[in-house]
């Protein structure tokens, strides 16, 4: 059976129709109509590279003629008229006054038409970002600090106008790193892998809601920590956007603060942290609750020099500052449970001849109900360690800020520290050091309005100052001294088992001009336990 040609006739003279597929089969309105866009299709298409790089100048001219303090460079553009999509590849931006390196390279920005918004009769944006970089290092910061323009005011939503006719309502960014370099190069604090997708911003779908546009943010930190957000958002917000969501933050490396936190005298060597809770920010609406926040394997010391004495004060009055407008800013801070877990913390003192350090290890704190803003319950504080690795040390304190002045119950115990994990101590204030013997510190503290009371009571046992085989290297002199150290405390024994016990009252009030209620009850307690040990080691000490 042959294959049936067009225009032959059957049996009874008439013409047979075309055979299926044939191109007479198709309308005459399509064919004529098919021919005509398969050709303006190809136009547009060739078009497009011929008007690369004149729009190409142009948008990158425009762009920078907005922005104030930064410069923006455009390699390459592609401009798809077929689809009505834009990519820039290799845009850069650079801060005018520290140019070299860069604080931005996207190597793929993609701008097309929303078209699921069309469905709405709005027609918007939709921007994807490949593998964007965001660095920014301490001279680029300082200079954007010294600035007295306006951040929102050097224009970048001009300058991000000029790039696509459309505004943005659905935003993509994959693969992100953001980079910050402090003092230390080799040490920069950086997010990788940052994912980020935020839909209807220009709130085109559901125009009465409070937070229209939805938004996930993912992160990792500092190479083994991890962080996510995921919530809503009103990016059109008057005067400012607002945003309500959860967040989650695991496994943080603490130590990569250090550059940092060292300008505040601190040295930070290890720790991890964690949180989670909830935020809104907005116009109307401040707040931040947190379930808990742990800190694990903290291991920190303050520094302290003689170089350093006046920064501290000054510091002190700034963080009291700062203490009195967080507790009367707007924003209700919440936090339920606070952790700190198998941590180190010392001090260190440098600005004596004979350098010493306290610390606290195996340090346990629980801190509950953690607010800003008075409330009717108290925080409660939990702390049990080991003082100078040894002692073993226990804090429990019930505490609550009240309009009226503080309200504060403070207990502290530390039992049988061994004497000799303290002979740097001893050195620096005593000139003498120790073979043997035990220290225990017992005080209370009770803050009400703006009196304080208590006491501390130090006790000291089975002392003993001078061993021969030890200081046998040392002066005669000092060796004398030792002795005399030595029989004093033995004279100070106030009981059977050999203990010198002394106690000293704790009295004062908190009014002072430039310093927090925590530092007046500093200075309080220090100054009472040196007076405690007046008379004994301190005292004759003084004698000598």
């Amino acid at each position: 059976m042959t294959a049936r040609q067009p225009g032959e006739h059957n049996d009874h003279g008439k013409p047979l129709p075309p055979p299926r597929g044939s191109s007479r089969s198709l309308p005459k309105a399509v064919r004529w109509t098919a021919a005509p866009l398969a050709l303006t299709l190809l136009v547009l298409f060739i078009a497009s590279y011929f008007l690369d790089e004149p729009l190409r100048r142009s948008m990158e001219r425009r762009m920078n003629s907005h922005l104030k303090g930064y410069t923006v460079r455009i390699p390459k553009l592609h401009l798809q008229l077929v689809g009505f999509s834009l990519t820039l590849k290799g845009l850069t931006i650079t801060q005018q006054a520290n140019p070299h390196p860069p604080v931005a390279i996207i190597p793929e920005l993609h701008a097309s038409v929303n078209w699921r918004s069309l469905l709405t009769g709005r027609l918007v944006a939709e921007f994807e970002l490949d593998r964007p970089e965001l660095r920014i290092d301490l001279p680029q910061l300082k200079s954007e600090a010294a600035n007295k323009v306006p951040f929102r005011k050097r224009g970048w939503q001009q300058a991000v106008e000029a790039i696509y006719p459309l505004k943005i309502n659905v935003l993509t960014i994959r693969d992100a790193a953001i980079t910050y370099i402090d003092q230390a190069p080799e040490r920069p604090l950086y997010l990788s892998h940052v994912t980020l997708k935020a839909a209807n911003i220009r709130n085109v779908r559901l125009p009465d809601r409070v937070y229209p546009s939805s938004f996930h943010l993912e992160t990792d930190i500092f190479g083994t920590g991890h962080g996510t957000v995921d919530g809503r958002a009103n990016f059109l917000g008057e005067p400012y956007l607002g945003v309500k969501g959860s967040f989650r933050l695991e496994k943080v490396p603490l130590d990569f603060f250090a550059p940092i936190i060292s300008r505040a005298n601190l040295s930070i060597r290890s720790g991890l942290f964690s949180t989670a809770g909830e935020i809104e920010y907005a116009p109307k609406v401040k707040q931040a609750h947190l379930g808990e926040m742990t800190i694990q394997g903290l291991n920190i010391d303050y520094i302290h020099t003689r170089r350093t004495a006046a920064d501290e004060k000054e510091r002190a009055a700034r963080a009291a500052e700062v203490a009195r407008k967080v507790g009367r800013s707007e924003m209700l801070l919440r936090l339920d449970q606070l952790r700190f877990s198998e941590c180190t913390v010392g001090i260190v003192n440098k600005s004596v001849p004979r350098p010493y350090r306290v610390f606290l290890t195996s340090a346990d704190l629980s801190l509950a109900n953690l607010s800003n803003h008075p409330s009717e319950s108290p925080t409660v504080a939990d702390l049990r360690g080991k003082f100078m690795g040894s002692g073993d040390t226990r804090v429990t304190a019930r505490f609550r800020p009240a309009s009226k002045g503080e309200d504060l119950n403070l207990s502290l115990k530390i039992v049988n520290t061994r004497l000799t994990d303290l002979n740097d101590l001893l050195r620096a204030y005593g000139d003498f050091d120790v073979a043997a013997g035990t220290f225990s510190l017992y005080s209370e503290l009770h803050v009400r309005g703006d009196k304080i009371s208590g006491y501390v009571k130090p006790f000291f046992r089975d002392v003993k100052v001078y061993d021969r085989r030890k200081d046998k290297g040392e002066r005669v002199s000092h060796q004398m001294y030792e002795m005399l150290v030595g029989g004093v405390a033995r004279l100070l024994e106030s009981s059977p088992q050999g203990e010198i016990a002394t106690k000293a009252e704790i009295s004062g009030t908190t009014r002072h001009p430039h310093a927090s209620t925590w530092q007046v009850i500093g200075r309080l307690v220090a100054n009472a336990f040196f007076k405690a040990l007046s008379p004994g080691f301190e005292k004759e000490s003084q004698r000598r």
